[in-house]
C-alpha cells in the first residue's frame, strides 16, 4: 500500500535549516528518508553536521548562500541539482525579527522606528522568500513538480497585541513596542503564497503557507509567557517537535491537491 506521507529520497532545500525551527524541519525530513540541503550563511563541515544531526549526516549537506543574494542562491541551487537532482521541496524558513534584548530602537514606537530595521527584516523575510522561490521554483516548474512551503507567523494574520509587552516598559523604564516589520513581512507571505500557487498551478508546483503560533524556546520572560498563555485557548505553547510533521505532510503526496492554503498551528490564538 502506498505511503502518501512518504518523503523517501525526495530532495529538499531548507533555508535557515541550522536554526532552532529550521533544524526541526531538517531533522523531520531527513529522518524520514529525504535528502536535505541546508542553505546557510556559512559552511559546516560534515563532522559539524553529524554533530548537530546525529545519525543523519549522510542525508544532510550545508550549502553556503544568502537568501538576500540571488547570485548565491543560483550557485547553491545549481550545486544541489548537480549533487542530488532538481529539488522536490523548498522550505522557505530563513527569517529574522527584532531582538527583545537588542538595541532599544529595534523596538521603538512606530513614530520613530528606524527604516534600517524595516529594510533588514523585509529584505530577509519577504524578499528572501521571493528570491528563493524564483530561483528554486523555476527549476521545479521546468521539472513539472514541486512543493514550496512558506513559514509564516500568527503575526501575519493578526496584529501583535502590544499589551503583551507592556511589562517591559514598567520593568525597564523605556518604551517597548513589537515592531511593524516582522508582522508586515509575514503578512506579505500570505498573498505571495496565493500568487505563486495560482501562477505555477498548471506547472505542477504547489505553494502553501504554514502559520505558526508561539513555540516553547525558553528565551522569553515569564511575564510575557504568562500573559501570552492567557490568550491561547489550548493554554500552552507548542513544542518544537510539533511543527516538523506539517512540513513533511506538505512535502508529501498526502497534500497533492492542496495549494494556496494557509495551515494554522497556533493553539487557537487567532480563533479569539
Amino acid at each position: 500500500m502506498q505511503d502518501f506521507f512518504s518523503v523517501q529520497d525526495k530532495v529538499a532545500i531548507v533555508t535557515g535549516g541550522l536554526g532552532q525551527l529550521g533544524s526541526q524541519f531538517t531533522r523531520q525530513l531527513a529522518s524520514n528518508g529525504a535528502k536535505v540541503a541546508i542553505f546557510a550563511r556559512r559552511d559546516r563541515t560534515p563532522e559539524e553536521v553529524e554533530e548537530q544531526f546525529p545519525g543523519l549526516g549522510a542525508r544532510i549537506r550545508v550549502y553556503k548562500s544568502d537568501v538576500r543574494n540571488k547570485d548565491s542562491l543560483i550557485e547553491a541551487t545549481d550545486r544541489v541539482t548537480a549533487d542530488w537532482g532538481v529539488p522536490d521541496i523548498l522550505v522557505n524558513n530563513a527569517g529574522i525579527d527584532s531582538k527583545p534584548d537588542g538595541d532599544a530602537d529595534q523596538n521603538a514606537p512606530f513614530e520613530v522606528y528606524p527604516k534600517k530595521y524595516w529594510d533588514d527584516v523585509i529584505e530577509t523575510n519577504l524578499t528572501g522568500c521571493m528570491l528563493c522561490s524564483q530561483v528554486i521554483g523555476a527549476k521545479m516548474a521546468e521539472a513539472g513538480r514541486g512543493s514550496i512551503i512558506m513559514v509564516g507567523s500568527m503575526y501575519g494574520m493578526v496584529s501583535p497585541n502590544q499589551a503583551l509587552y507592556a511589562y517591559r516598559e514598567e520593568r525597564d523604564g523605556k518604551p517597548f513596542v513589537k515592531a511593524i516589520s516582522y508582522a508586515a513581512s509575514k503578512s506579505g507571505l500570505l498573498n505571495m503564497t496565493r500568487y505563486l500557487a495560482t501562477y505555477w498551478a498548471k506547472k505542477g508546483v504547489r505553494v502553501n503557507l504554514v502559520t505558526f503560533g508561539g513555540v516553547k524556546t525558553g528565551s522569553f520572560d515569564k511575564e510575557f509567557i504568562d500573559a501570552f498563555l492567557e490568550r491561547v485557548p489550548m493554554g500552552r505553547q507548542a513544542d518544537l517537535e510539533e511543527f516538523g510533521p506539517i512540513v513533511q505532510f506538505l512535502g508529501s503526496e498526502a497534500s497533492s491537491y492542496m495549494t494556496g492554503a494557509n495551515l494554522v498551528l497556533d493553539g487557537g490564538f487567532t480563533s479569539w
